[in-house]
């Protein structure tokens, strides 16, 4: 993944799509990128961008508060800010929507970023999409509908637009026969409208330029009639000087008495923008004052149309307040108001025999109310919060709709029943209908949303309804659910949906969204019985398994992290624990995948005073799948890594065993998917969490944690980075600078020892790899011994020479014959040289000699892929045909012509970059006049893929061979090198556009050519004083195993004579064998390798318990 910048686009998911993106910024000023569209020549009043953008403080230098925005630029040079999204830094792209409105002449859309420090990528845009930007069509035929209005263009608009104030016939046809309104502008004058009130916050009559041309976050960047900056508007918002008083209020003139068949109607626009809109309310004043129309929160950044209808038996004046909360930006503006002629103009005054009382005061702070807790009498703080199990409860639900659908509280007189449902709406926009709960939360990880629901109605498809969270801080989230089509004809065809909320740790709210494809009274939306439960952020719900998991029924203690960007999901078929069960797993190949990560995190677990053990199976397969991290945090939210996995790891099940330490309060535990690319999958399944240590766990990558290995005395060997001086640059795991490893630094002649966990002894042989780097003039001497807990210790490696700045690969078989052993490592110190080492893997298959073949069937040998970003991006990944769920493979490898057999693959398909490469690298050779190489390679006919053979010395390639035309089945190749320095060989897979690539059979003979020919004569001399000392201890345990066995033998001989004679039958049975599985292949059985001595300074140690 890059350092800054979207790791994908939107369009596609992966990194060959294309975006727009601000280039790297670092100035003492601010510096402003531009993106200018082409010319449009008009726009219609419902006209909308929809578009993904990008906000990410990656540098974290901050985003300044304006470093992303929108304006319309008008002939004539005039600019009138139309969108400003929140300046919050998150690394995933969001959703947003820029309403352009009615723009009568040629406009051009520009998007600005202004910072003066950010990094490449930062600010972002990508799929742009215009929505019902055109005015309507003429319909077909010479008249309009019923209830439509024709215009000049031909076209018709629904009699409801008419005199709104708004052009949407496009010739103004709509807004030319309105005798008797009256509208009020602010253009010239107040008109009907007086600014005199009571309260210390006032409203002003202003415009855009008078606000401010250069700060494009203050004021509401134009009015509705006019769509400019220069157009005048009301306005209120938190003075310059500060905020001592939350409302303001402004008046009508006095207005005659109406009734029911002709009530005044009130259109007008407002742009409730930003946390400082805290509302809008209408209100009537004639005897008495009380709301007649209300609107929450903020709505967005555009102008939206609201009409009231007023009935009064007095005469009247009607008042509109605004609520101003104290933050940062945003305000309340009022525009275009229109007073329908049942609005009549009176001579009269009021009396007000009562002032209203004023709002009662919170009984808790806002923090606390709608926080899932008591925390006042009666519950007072939760009644309002959406839950219909209270009396008030779905009055917490306020309606934000902003279109011509909108959702509405049904509560009947006579009977309890109560519900919302989506009823026709005033205004302009072609939105969903929205309706919000108040900000809620935090929650818990148990936090769960129940409700009824019904689409009901004669027609097909009734519509669609969802459920959204609104985070205070991420913004807009993806839907958690939602419904299409119908659930029934008759209206009480009810269906019930449970959704999991989750935690949340920003206060929020939540949603229902909900369109109807026609409203009528025989198509109805509806929603009822809304509940929380379990959702206080202090509530955590039990298991009986805790933390184990098969996930066979369900997540069992883990729940998906919510501010993340995707989840992990269920998979089928493929799982560890039975074959075709269940498992967790990230698709990194599923297309609708965005964003960097994902987490799966456990219930808070409380604390405890030893160590334990988290123990699971995971996969990490494809070409360019990412990393898995085990992490650790507290209850504030400090974490740790405790273990990490990265690259190709092959399509099977491996064992992970990750150390906890004691820990002294609540934490949890985290399974991270990483994407490093786009083609590939991250599994994990059989999860315990252990109530003791580890065991010594077959794999080390000291990524986070040590895993057991320990070192004591004056110079012990130091767990680090490659971000320090004291070892190699990049580690061998993550080959990156902040990658660990074990390393020693020492003094010449000073030795020091690394020393593993205890090991429990088998019955097999095991092979123990690892990777070292030695480096200096002079930097000493590693060796690697295995220590009998009941015997003397056995060297196994020894190296003491100058290594040059690499990772080398060094393994040995060790044969314990169920004696515990551990492994040390001792560094002596030379000079100016450190000694360190990595990945440390002991494998349940005895070694391959370096002269031997490589099938693959118990691992890949020497061979490992590189994950230097700077030389490749892809793996190579061991399959086989019969596991093989994603990618097309050969039906059988060549090693044992089954689809059970495996084989190295390198796929292509259209998630990763066409030119992008995979590299397998060998061991280490020595310097050779000739040695033959020998593989399999299989490559299908429609496969452009390439494939090449390389010697590798010195960091540059020679090219041995191109593989080109394979037939589409198995070939062998045969590859001769030369090389007067020491080398490696690489096979280099090439993606192209179609086909795959897979190797098997690997081979190279040290020193002997193709054709069979000895070229090297003089072989690598051999240290074979461990082998000495190790014939020797092996004879001498062999004869005391022996001796004791035979005392045994007797003295159980002698007993077995003097019992009485025994059952025929005796000797017949059932032998008692332990099953040790192996998580490096698939339950494949092939004739064991023969262990020959290598030429090198490797040797077998095999040992005998003493009796």
């Amino acid at each position: 993944m890059p350092d800054s910048g979207p790791s994908s686009d939107y369009t596609t998911g992966t990194a060959m799509g294309w975006f727009m993106g601000v280039t790297t910024v670092k100035a003492v000023s601010f510096h402003t990128a531009l993106l200018i569209s082409p010319e449009i020549k008009q726009a219609s009043p419902t006209c909308r961008l929809r578009l993904r953008y990008f906000l990410w403080d990656s540098g974290q230098t901050g985003l300044d508060s304006a470093p992303l925005w929108a304006s319309i630029l008008h002939q004539g040079s005039q600019e009138s800010v139309v969108w400003r999204p929140e300046a919050s830094s998150i690394r995933s792209w969001r959703e947003a929507t820029i309403f352009l409105g009615r723009i009568s002449s040629p406009f051009k859309i520009r998007l600005h970023s202004q910072r003066s420090e950010g990094r490449r990528g930062d600010v972002a845009i990508d799929d742009l999409e215009f929505l019902d930007c055109a005015l309507p069509s003429p319909p077909p035929g010479e008249g309009c509908p019923a209830g439509m209005l024709r215009c000049k263009r031909g076209n018709c608009v629904e009699q409801r637009l008419v005199c709104d104030g708004t052009d949407d016939c496009g010739d103004g046809t709509d807004e030319e026969t309105c005798t008797g309104y009256r509208l009020s502008d602010f253009e010239d004058d107040l008109g009907d409208w007086d600014l005199r009130s009571l309260s210390v916050l006032k409203w002003v009559r202003t415009n855009q330029t008078n606000i401010s041309t250069m700060d494009p976050l203050k004021g509401p960047g134009r009015d509705h009639s006019k769509n400019s900056a220069s157009g005048h508007f009301l306005y209120v918002t938190v003075p310059e000087t500060s905020l001592t008083a939350d409302w303001a209020v402004f008046q009508s003139v006095h207005l005659e008495p109406t009734n029911s068949s002709h009530p005044c109607k009130m259109v007008m626009y407002t742009h409730q923008f930003g946390p400082r809109s805290g509302g809008l309310t209408v209100m009537v004043a004639d005897r008495y004052v009380y709301p007649v129309w209300e609107r929450g929160g903020s709505l967005g950044d555009l102008w939206v149309k609201a009409e009231v209808d007023i009935v009064s038996n007095y005469t009247f004046q009607i008042l509109i307040m605004a609520a101003i909360r104290n933050f940062t930006y945003g305000g309340i503006g009022v525009d275009s108001i229109i007073l329908s002629p049942e609005c009549r103009l009176s001579s009269g005054t009021t009396s007000l025999e009562k002032f209203p009382k004023p709002p009662k005061h919170p009984c808790a702070e806002p923090p606390l109310i709608c926080d899932f807790h008591d925390d006042c009498p009666g519950a007072e703080d939760e009644a309002k919060c959406g839950d219909f199990s209270y009396p008030e409860g779905s009055s917490g639900w306020t309606d934000r709709s902003i279109g011509s659908q909108g959702w509405v509280l049904y509560k009947s007189s006579t009977s309890k029943e109560e519900y919302l449902y989506v009823a026709e709406a005033k205004g302009q926009q072609l939105t969903e209908a929205q309706t919000r709960t108040p900000l809620l939360g935090p929650t818990g990880p148990a936090c769960n949303l129940s409700f009824d629901y019904a689409l009901t109605g004669d027609f097909d498809h009734i519509g669609e309804v969802s459920v959204r969270v609104i985070d205070s801080l991420l913004g807009m989230q993806p839907k958690l659910w939602e419904f299409s089509g119908k659930t029934g004809t008759g209206e009480g065809e009810w269906k019930h949906t449970d959704i999991l909320i989750g935690v949340r740790k920003h206060r929020f709210q939540l949603a229902f969204e909900a369109r109807a494809v026609k409203l009528s009274p025989h198509a109805k939306i509806k929603v009822k019985n809304v509940h929380f439960t379990t959702c206080h952020a202090d509530f955590t719900p039990s298991h009986p398994t805790g933390l184990s998991c098969n996930f066979e029924d369900g997540m069992c203690g883990w729940y998906q992290d919510n501010s993340d960007n995707f989840d992990w999901v269920m998979l089928n078929g493929t799982d560890h624990t039975i074959g075709s069960g269940r498992s967790l797993a990230v698709d990194m190949w599923n297309p609708s995948l965005r964003g960097a990560f994902g987490r799966l995190i456990s219930f808070p677990q409380s604390p405890h005073p030893t160590e334990r053990c988290l123990f699971f199976y995971y996969k990490l397969y494809g070409p360019n799948t990412g990393t898995l991290n085990v992490k650790l945090s507290d209850m504030n939210g400090y974490e740790i890594v405790l273990w990490t996995r990265s690259g190709a790891h092959g399509n099977v099940w491996h064992e992970a065993q990750c150390p906890v330490t004691n820990q002294h309060t609540r934490f949890q535990l985290t399974f991270e998917a990483v994407r490093s690319g786009f083609d590939g999958q991250v599994a994990i399944d059989d999860v315990a969490f252990l109530d003791r240590p580890c065991t010594s766990p077959s794999m080390c990558s000291f990524e986070g944690q040590r895993c057991g290995y320990s070192s004591a005395g004056e110079f012990p060997w130091i767990h680090t980075s490659g971000d320090t001086s004291l070892g190699p640059k990049t580690d061998h795991t993550l080959e990156t600078e902040q990658g660990f490893y074990m390393v020693a630094n020492l003094p010449s002649g000073v030795s020091s020892v690394l020393t593993s966990p205890v090991r429990q002894g088998t019955a097999k042989t095991v092979c123990v790899h690892f990777w070292y780097h030695m480096r200096g003039v002079n930097p000493g001497s590693l060796t690697v011994y295995m220590k009998p807990m009941n015997g003397e210790r056995v060297r196994i490696f020894s190296n003491s020479l100058r290594q040059g700045d690499v990772w080398r690969h060094g393994n040995g078989n060790i044969s314990s014959a169920l004696v515990d052993w551990q492994l040390e490592f001792e560094a002596v110190g030379g000079k100016d040289g450190h000694i360190a080492v990595d990945d440390i893997f002991i494998s349940p298959h005895p070694c391959e000699d370096q002269g031997s073949k490589c099938t693959l069937e118990k691992g890949m040998c020497g061979w490992s892929n590189t994950q230097n970003v700077k030389t490749d991006k892809l793996d190579w990944v061991l399959t086989s045909h019969e596991t093989e769920k994603h990618y097309p493979t050969p039906a059988e490898d060549h090693t044992l012509g089954t689809e059970k057999g495996h084989f190295l693959l390198f796929p292509s398909t259209n998630r990763t970059q066409a030119n992008q490469n995979a590299q397998l690298l060998s061991s280490h050779l020595p310097p050779t006049k000739g040695t033959c190489v020998r593989f399999w390679a299989y490559k299908q006919h429609s496969s452009d893929s390439q494939l090449f053979v390389w010697r590798l010395s010195n960091g540059r390639l020679h090219q041995l061979l191109e593989v080109s035309e394979v037939g589409g089945l198995w070939k062998r190749f045969d590859v001769n090198v030369e090389s007067s320095e020491e080398y490696q060989i690489v096979f280099e897979g090439i993606k192209r556009t179609a086909g795959v690539v897979a190797l098997d059979d690997i081979v190279y003979t040290i020193g002997i050519n193709c054709a069979n020919q000895v070229t090297d004569l003089t072989a690598p001399k051999r240290d074979n004083a461990g082998g000495i000392a190790a014939t020797v201890i092996v004879v001498l345990l062999l004869i005391a195993t022996l001796t004791g066995l035979l005392v045994y033998y007797l003295r159980t001989r002698q007993n077995v004579t003097a019992m009485s004679n025994p059952s025929p039958f005796s000797s017949a049975g059932f032998s008692n064998e332990t099953y040790e599985p192996d998580t490096t292949q698939d339950h494949v059985t092939t004739t064991q390798a023969q262990n020959h001595p290598m030429a090198a300074e490797f040797n077998n140690v095999q040992l005998y318990e003493e009796v």
